[in-house]
């Protein structure tokens, strides 16, 4: 009896991280449409948002992060597309018996924002990047998206709750 209601907390546990991990992929598909299709960025390639922080500027990184390893390759952006599912998985089955729900969250975020970037590579051969944050007259020449936020959030998150979590 204690084995089985052990199995059905796991379950629950394990939903929980592949719904809101689709809330997060869902989230970024559509800041996407929204910004490079619906306002039409992928043509106008920069829209001012009127003020001295954040604008979006077009950006098709066939890359990592900051287009580290650009290539042309369609190899290369099923090799990356590879890498993000299989580290999606790998988080998943790490943190799927975490009973914390700020850790499931935090999981979420990573895998949603991988998986989102990996529809990306899949459907266009890059990823879809348009936000950009400048300052001070800086104009800072790398644009992000959403998933790319979510990624970075549940990272820092897992390192810092997680080793929360180890010395308590």
């Amino acid at each position: 009896m204690w084995s089985l209601l052990q199995e059905s907390v796991i379950n629950i546990l394990m939903y929980k991280i592949l719904l809101f991990s689709f809330v997060f992929l869902v989230l970024d598909q559509l800041s996407k449409w929204f910004v490079v299709f619906y306002l039409e960025l992928e043509q106008k390639l920069y829209l001012s948002l009127n003020n001295q922080f954040m604008n979006f500027y077009m950006a098709w990184n066939k890359g990592i992060n900051f287009g580290l390893f650009e290539g042309d390759s369609a190899i290369q952006a099923y090799i990356l597309t590879g890498i993000s599912i299989a580290i999606s998985i790998v988080f998943f089955i790490w943190l799927r018996n975490s009973t914390s729900f700020l850790t499931q969250i935090l999981a979420s975020l990573v895998i949603g924002g991988a998986l989102g970037n990996a529809i990306d590579r899949l459907l266009y051969g890059a990823v879809a990047d348009f936000i950009n944050v400048t300052c001070c007259g800086f104009r800072n020449p790398y644009s992000f998206n959403l998933a790319d936020v979510f990624i970075f959030i549940g990272l820092i998150g897992l390192l810092v709750f997680m080793s929360d979590e180890k010395q308590n």
